[in-house]
């Protein structure tokens, strides 16, 4: 709501001339935004978090983004590193944290018990007012790949560093996974599993998180399903969808949202892990870049605030009545990140703070 307050009040601030002729538009505006400050301040908290993302060369000071996520009443944040500016400025904050142990550094805590206390003990304990919930063990690393067989071992250390520490019944350890790791095609929802090549990988992860009652960090991306087969309907995979898209046995699917997460959740159960819960720890639309057609404003307003309307509601098809923890991507455009222009485009704020669209968080 504060989002769409800010959006509303730059927006009339800049026609000069309405203010000029309504001189009691303002104060009502900031009294209606102190009101509802005050509603958000007593509601339940919200299922929706936003990345921080910091491949830029000018984004503002980390004090300021988090005074961001105060004003917006963004309970949630993930940093994917230990930025200390930002554990400096949430401490003694409410906002849940997820934090990320950097990829480069997985070999060394993989390998050695000192080297994970001792970052758990530099950016977990020395911050002990911050209010941590995920500590995530690698980004996104590739199932096949040269770093794969760290991310277990690392897990495990940090677990064992969060449990020295008398932390292991306040954060979780886990890891981020995209959709990649699903076998090709798993289509419909309750057909979904993981590709056999990826098993070694997975299986001492999924292992770790059903014994430690962790959940699985899962990036999901409609628009990339969508972008890459365009037969499908844009109303399913924006959540606007009227009626059932997708029929799978008794469930119907009225968004690709749904559809991939409980995708994940078949597979999970192939896999001998359907304990395990999941936490989407990036979802998102680009405003800008590709073909424009589906990468514009309009699509990613729309995208984004029914997806955290959608983590208010009942669940997925298969989970109903499970909450939904999901996290957008991102805070900020990145105007340093590699790849397309898309890549660039994914901020819900500008580098200058100011908002691209509407949007209400509450």
């Amino acid at each position: 709501m504060l989002l769409f307050l800010a959006f509303l009040l730059h927006s009339t601030m800049a026609k000069s001339n309405i203010l000029a002729e309504s001189p009691s538009m303002l104060p009502k505006m900031i009294l209606f935004g102190t009101l509802v400050m005050a509603s958000i301040a007593t509601t339940a908290g919200s299922k929706i978090g936003v990345c921080y993302g910091t491949k830029g060369d000018n984004l503002p000071p980390a004090q300021e983004v988090i005074s961001m996520f105060d004003q917006y009443g963004i309970q949630k944040i993930r940093l994917y590193d230990p930025n200390q500016g930002a554990l400096q400025a949430l401490r003694g904050s409410n906002i849940e944290v997820m934090l990320g142990v950097e990829n480069d550094r997985l070999q060394y805590i993989s390998s050695s018990q000192d080297e994970a206390n001792s970052w758990v003990q530099s950016n977990v304990v020395s911050y002990g007012s911050v209010n941590f919930k995920y500590i995530v063990v690698g980004n996104e690393i590739d199932p096949t790949g040269p770093q794969a067989s760290f991310v277990a071992p690392a897990m495990e250390n940090i677990q064992k560093a969060i449990t020295a520490e008398n932390l292991a019944g306040k954060i979780k350890v886990s890891t981020a996974i995209s959709t990649a790791v699903l076998e090709e095609p798993s289509y419909p929802p309750s057909k979904g599993s993981f590709r056999i090549d990826h098993l070694p990988f997975l299986n001492p992860i999924l292992a770790f998180l059903a014994r430690n009652q962790s959940p699985l960090l899962v990036h999901i991306y409609p628009y990339f399903t969508y972008n890459q087969n365009r037969q499908i309907n844009i109303e399913y995979a924006l959540f606007t969808s009227p009626a059932p898209v997708v029929h799978d046995g008794q469930l119907g699917y009225q968004n690709l949202f749904d559809a991939i997460l409980d995708t994940v959740y078949s597979a999970l159960e192939r896999a001998g892990s359907g304990s395990v819960s999941i936490v989407v720890s990036e979802s998102g639309w680009p405003s800008a870049g590709g073909d424009g057609e589906i990468t514009t404003m309009a699509n990613a307003r729309i995208y984004n605030s029914n997806l955290i309307n959608h983590v208010k509601g009942n669940g997925t098809p298969k989970k109903p009545g499970s909450p939904i923890e999901a996290y957008i991507f991102a805070m900020f455009n990145e105007n340093q990140k590699p790849g397309l222009e898309t890549e660039r485009q994914w901020g819900l704020f500008y580098p200058t703070k100011q908002p691209k669209y509407p949007i209400d968080f509450n």
